[in-house]
């Protein structure tokens, strides 16, 4: 996705929002990993989604936003894409809640890495020898990081993994109903669809918030709606490899707030593998671009 406008405040304007985002996105998991604690993440999930919801009601009723209700021509795209989002934001925070804030972050940037491969094997897209090296050079990384001795959470490694494996089909669910419906709509639609599907399991799991705890649930939604918000701008206003790129100063949130909170610190062998596993990512990024730009060169020289 390009910038509707290339003037240089609009890039800043962009990147500010980036950087914003992914702020916002630790701040929400950092919620949900504290949260855990006394609650099921379902229970989590669920105030999560309903807060986020407030906005866009508020957009839509008092502020006159109806076009944000209109699905235009991918109704059960949008479902698939909310419920299996709600699927991955559980997983997501059963993976934290096992797992350093670190270690967690990390793996689940192999979403990226998962990406090319359901790109060949769901819409058949070409994928050059580059992007595969770069995926074998970033599962190389996980590897290392996963610390085959026995001391490594099983369950929290493949949790997070899954959810990184989900994530990568939401993003080529998102590349097929690009330009078919509004990213508000769809985002909307994921709250409200996701607050029903976790509503229907909170009889069951759910303990309520102590008046202590109640900030801390609208903290969780808050910040989950303000991360997606923050991230339709930056895509609006900055190229998506400029965005990426600011993907990795999660990392750096991940690891502050998880040695400020819970005094976790990578191990030597998690921040070797953490290196390996950006590197492969910078290196998918930065291949990207290339093919964009050289793209956008050919269209440029047709008469």
């Amino acid at each position: 996705m390009t910038p509707t406008n290339d003037k240089p405040e609009h890039i800043a304007l962009g990147m500010w929002a980036a950087a914003g985002a992914f702020l916002m996105f630790t701040i929400m998991n950092v919620f949900a990993k504290y949260l855990s604690a006394n609650h099921s993440v379902i229970e989590i999930a669920f105030y999560r989604n309903l807060v986020a919801c407030v906005p866009f009601l508020m957009a839509i009723f008092l502020f006159g936003r109806r076009e944000i209700l209109v699905i235009q021509s991918k109704p059960r795209a949008i479902a698939l894409r909310a419920v299996l989002g709600t699927v991955t934001l559980i997983t997501t925070f059963v993976a934290y809640s096992l797992m350093p804030m670190a270690e967690t972050a990390v793996l689940l940037f192999t979403a990226s890495l998962f990406v090319p491969v359901l790109g060949v094997a769901i819409l058949g897209e070409r994928v050059g020898p580059y992007r595969w090296t770069a995926v074998l050079v970033g599962f190389v990384g996980v590897a290392i990081m996963v610390n085959p001795t026995g001391e490594t959470n099983t369950l929290g490694v493949t949790l997070a993994l899954c959810a990184a494996l989900m994530q990568a089909f939401m993003s080529i669910l998102l590349r097929h109903m690009s330009g078919h419906e509004r990213p508000e709509t769809i985002t909307f639609y994921f709250f409200v669809i996701g607050t029903f599907v976790t509503g229907l399991a909170l009889p069951f799991v759910a303990t309520g918030p102590t008046l202590a705890e109640i900030p801390l649930f609208f903290g969780i939604g808050l910040s989950g709606a303000a991360a997606q918000w923050l991230y339709s701008t930056a895509l609006k206003n900055t190229p998506l490899a400029v965005v990426a790129i600011f993907n990795y100063s999660s990392i750096v949130w991940a690891m502050l707030f998880g040695w400020l909170i819970w005094n976790d610190w990578p191990l030597p062998i998690v921040l070797a593998g953490s290196t390996v596993v950006i590197a492969s990512n910078m290196l998918i990024v930065w291949r990207e671009s290339r093919l964009a730009q050289s793209a956008r060169v050919k269209v440029s020289q047709i008469p």
